[in-house]
């Protein structure tokens, strides 16, 4: 199940956070010990307050539901919220204006403030993942690990901008179904390489039907804002800056290279690299199994904080 919670990010922007999963429950119950294995009277799972947070933050056009299949097998053990970062998903889309690095980040603050979370893991991909860095870095009373997941340091300059703005100008948009919705972002999309139908799935995801078709729940002139507050930039400093233990995911055919990926961890003062065979840049959607492998070991090593 999803529980939705509203929290108020920065500028008073409302943002739909999704805490996911039933209350966990033990393998082995013991009702002559009054504690059990919980450490809970009675062997009762541990009150959801009371697990280690975990805050999922998806990247560019995403949206919390995204992260439905991690946060499911992380409520087992943790409090696993997802959200629905400003101008995506059911979170509120603010002016041109709004989208900027310090509202990004200063939005998960709120959200881990609000929520009681912290300190919490944070699990972002893409822009998502330098919105944690940059947070950690900012506020490491709030986190205790990051997990990130293909997001590049390096700057990508204007031309990687105007490639973007082009990319939304050729979206066939309204589309007829949402069966055309995956059928363009899996196949016929020209920066699709080979037929993919997870991508479909995902931007099937982020469409809503309107009178005319169905239609991006976000405005792309948004994603271009955002997108554009980081990509002319490097953001190695704020890296180094981050103290908490740190994994580093890549997909094998995803946006981060492995040099690159490589050269964070190294920059890190507590870095760990792990990658996904089979993958692309949605390394989550793409490969559900295989990116839970990769980082469940982490999250094992750090424990219940």
């Amino acid at each position: 199940m999803a529980r939705r919670i509203d929290v108020t990010g920065a500028g008073g922007v409302r943002l739909a956070a999704w805490e996911f999963g039933d209350p966990p429950k033990t393998d082995r119950f013991d009702p002559t010990d009054p504690t059990d294995l919980t450490g809970h009277p009675g062997g009762s799972p541990a009150p959801a307050a009371e697990l280690p947070g975990v805050l999922l933050l998806h990247g560019l056009m995403g949206r919390a539901s995204h992260w439905a299949p991690t946060a499911r097998w992380l409520a087992a053990r943790h409090r696993a919220v997802a959200l629905d970062q400003r101008g995506h998903g059911r979170s509120d889309k603010p002016p041109r204006s709004s989208y900027t690095r310090e509202a990004y980040v200063e939005d998960v603050e709120a959200a881990l403030e609000q929520l009681g979370l912290g300190p919490a893991v944070l699990i972002g991909h893409a822009m998502g993942a330098l919105t944690a860095w940059q947070l950690a870095a900012k506020r490491p009373d709030l986190v205790r690990g990051l997990v990130i997941c293909d997001m590049r340091a390096s700057a990508l300059g204007g031309a990687s901008q105007h490639t973007w703005a082009e990319w939304f100008r050729a979206w066939p948009v309204p589309f007829a179904t949402l069966a055309d919705v995956r059928k363009w972002f899996g196949e016929d999309d020209p920066w699709v390489e080979r037929p993919n139908p997870a991508r479909g799935e995902f931007y099937a995801e982020v469409m809503a039907e309107s009178p005319d078709g169905w239609r991006p729940v976000f405005e792309p002139e948004h994603m271009l804002r955002s997108r554009e507050t980081w990509v002319y930039d490097a953001h190695w400093e704020e890296l180094a800056q981050v103290r908490c233990p740190t994994l580093v995911v890549r997909g094998l055919d995803g946006e981060l290279g492995r040099a690159e990926a490589q050269e964070m961890v190294r920059v890190l003062p507590h870095g760990q690299y792990a990658e996904v065979a089979d993958a692309g840049h949605l390394v989550h959607y793409d490969q559900p199994e295989a990116w839970r492998a990769a980082i469940e070991p982490f999250l094992d090593a750090l424990g219940n904080g």
